[in-house]
């Protein structure tokens, strides 16, 4: 259905290439280069207005201070996703144990938090990291055609790129890419909820446009929510303010998709 509303959009019957990612599950942020320097890192916030994080952005080792070789734009806008790899978490809250303060519930939750933080130098102690997946504001220079050699653009500048991403044909390619990706999941060093399918031309991107609230030209590929198994310890019933009776399930405290759940209303016998 995505690729016919595509088509017909643009009105051709050839093969539409896309670009295919990662979707990582993270903290998405707009980096601001001037003359190759970076002097601002900000949340996504409202869409309009979010938070300034430079300071902090500042301490996270996969992102450039001042980019690599030459060619690039006087003024460019990187946008990514800033994440906490597995092995990461698992190592800060190895270090919160031994010193006998809070563990963390999720990576995601963590290093949002640690973004927000006030003091870059407890930033600085989080192994966060980067994956860049789009540009914003491009001044005083030009891009490639295609977001695929845009991500090797960044790459040669010093930028860090998902080596996941892949360029494939057609529908049928980002289906092959999408199953592909699913088994690699468990196996990736950091979290992911499925795949990202942008089209790759830019110039059909602008053609394709954006509705009220998202590009045409792109969508979301989830995977199926985590699944875990439990043991039932009870049932209780809670009377609500109106008299409608729910039961609701006591578990076994068991840890899926970054939560621990031991509770769970019950709709049907």
């Amino acid at each position: 259905a995505f690729e016919a509303r595509l088509l017909k959009r643009i009105d051709v019957d050839s093969v539409v290439s896309f670009s295919c990612e990662p979707k990582v599950d993270g903290i998405a942020v707009s980096l601001l280069y001037e003359k190759g320097r970076l002097v601002r890192a900000a949340t996504r916030g409202d869409g309009v207005v979010g938070e300034n994080i430079t300071q902090n952005v500042k301490t996270i080792n996969s992102i450039p201070l001042r980019l690599k070789g030459s060619g690039f734009p006087d003024t460019l806008e990187v946008r990514g996703e800033i994440y906490l790899g597995k092995a990461g978490f698992a190592a800060l809250n190895e270090q919160a144990k031994r010193e006998q303060t809070k563990v963390f519930v999720n990576p995601r939750n963590t290093a949002a938090g640690t973004l927000r933080q006030l003091d870059s130098k407890r930033v600085a102690k989080v192994p966060l990291q980067m994956f860049c997946y789009s540009v914003g504001l491009v001044v005083g220079g030009s891009l490639p055609e295609h977001l695929s050699s845009v991500f090797d653009s960044l790459t040669s500048w010093g930028l860090p790129c998902n080596p996941q991403r892949a360029t494939v044909s057609g529908i049928d390619g980002c289906i092959a890419y999408c199953e592909s990706l699913l088994l690699q999941r468990e196996g990736l060093d950091y979290e992911i909820d499925g795949a990202v399918l942008k089209v790759d031309s830019l110039a059909l991107q602008s053609r394709l446009g954006t509705t009220s609230r998202t590009p045409r030209w792109a969508m979301a590929f989830k995977f199926p929510a985590e699944e875990k198994t439990t043991r039932l310890v009870g049932v209780e019933f809670q009377v609500g303010r109106t008299g409608t009776i729910t039961p609701v399930a006591r578990l076994q405290p068991v840890f899926v998709g970054g939560v621990t759940v031991s509770n769970t209303t019950l709709h049907n016998m």
